[in-house]
């Protein structure tokens, strides 16, 4: 297979809107996750990782704000990576797990309004803004959305449809999306304890990322491949993983397998980690059965909250800045070991010797995925 090349990246959150201003404040222990009062998003208050107003101001009625979250990312890396977009070979995938459902807040349902709000209408909103020529791919798999974006990308590349493919994703917290975590209790009244055993449910973030990868080497010393990558599904339950983590260990097995990688390969995991009681304990199992149970694991929900349909690109973009300074980020909020089997959870700064890494993300409807990154 063709190897694919990480050749640009770039997060926009609360904390920054580069990817190097990010990691340098992950690198002091800097979260972005506050206490926000009770108003339109809630009728209590709640903690989150929001952009101020201030953000907003540049917003234009062209895009909608989630649009406008997501052309600036665009932007960035193509900036970054001096890719055409009107290349026939260069091609565009946006994930998203709610895209525009704000609108549904806002407005009265006309038929204007369900083509507005429709994932398609902003895809070709965000293309025909920069120029893309080839029909945008929507990927909208709940919250291993951004993963199974950046594995739909690889195998279009392997394939010979494209040289150059775009891939961001991003998401804003409304009130229908908040309300929903608040009805299934799974919303955290404090700051959020990845894996800990006092942990008792999500914060909610908002975030853009992206990713351009490419079939073309970068010129840099020790470029980052997507080496593998797997999704399976735990036929389970519409919100609750599995309980034993098999399904998980598929996609983790099968990513290891493609990316030509062993456990003694893997410098850290970054796991989803999103501070529910059965999500942390699935993880647990899955690498448990994945022998990884003695890899350094962490999870950055602690930092940015669940950034829902941008979580899978901006962490993939943060494991890969670590494996570029050969340093991992500890799990802010752990401090109690509290899973169902034992991990090697990542409470400080700490130096990372091996040269690849595994990220995984899991979501409703029981869906799970995994990629592997390494240096080449």
């Amino acid at each position: 297979m063709k190897p694919v090349y990480v050749i640009a990246n770039n997060i926009i959150s609360p904390l920054g809107d580069t990817t190097e201003k990010n990691f340098s404040l992950l690198r002091q222990g800097v979260s972005s996750v506050r206490l926000h009062e009770a108003g339109n998003r809630s009728p209590i208050p709640f903690y989150a990782s929001l952009f101020p107003e201030t953000f907003w101001q540049h917003h234009h009625t062209t895009f909608t704000k989630f649009e406008y979250l997501l052309a600036q990312s665009v932007n960035k890396v193509l900036e970054q990576a001096s890719v055409n977009p009107a290349h026939p070979k260069t091609g565009l995938i946006l994930s998203s797990t709610k895209g525009n459902i704000s609108l549904l807040e806002e407005n009265a349902i006309t038929p204007q309004l369900k083509a507005e709000i429709s994932f398609t209408q902003s895809a070709k909103k965000i293309a025909k803004h920069f120029g893309f020529i080839n029909t945008p791919v929507v990927i909208s798999h709940a919250c291993i959305s951004g993963l199974v974006a950046l594995i739909t990308a690889k195998r279009m590349l392997e394939a010979g449809l494209y040289e150059n493919v775009v891939v961001a994703g991003a998401d804003i917290i409304t009130r229908f999306i908040l309300s929903g975590f608040q009805s299934f209790q799974a919303v955290s009244d404090a700051p959020c304890k990845p894996f800990d055993a006092n942990r008792n449910g999500i914060n909610l973030g908002e975030a853009a990322a992206a990713i351009v990868l490419s079939v073309h080497k970068p010129l840099n010393d020790a470029p980052i491949l997507l080496a593998g990558g797997a999704v399976s599904n735990d036929a389970n339950h519409i919100s609750g993983p599995s309980r034993t983590g098999q399904e998980l260990f598929f996609a983790i097995s099968n990513a290891m397998q493609e990316g030509a990688v062993s456990a003694a390969d893997i410098g850290f995991v970054s796991l989803h980690g999103t501070a529910t009681v059965y999500n942390d304990d699935m993880e647990s199992k899955a690498i448990t059965l994945a022998e990884l149970q003695q890899v350094p694991v962490n999870s950055i929900k602690g930092y940015y909250g669940h950034t829902l349909g941008a979580a899978g690109l901006l962490e993939t973009v943060i494991s890969i800045c670590s494996l570029q300074e050969n340093i991992m980020i500890p799990t802010k909020g752990y401090s109690t070991p509290g899973t169902a089997q034992q991990m090697n959870v990542c409470t400080v700064l700490q130096p990372i010797e091996q040269e690849a890494c595994l990220k995984t993300a899991s979501g409703f409807g029981g869906c799970n995925a995994a990629i592997v990154l390494k240096k080449q």
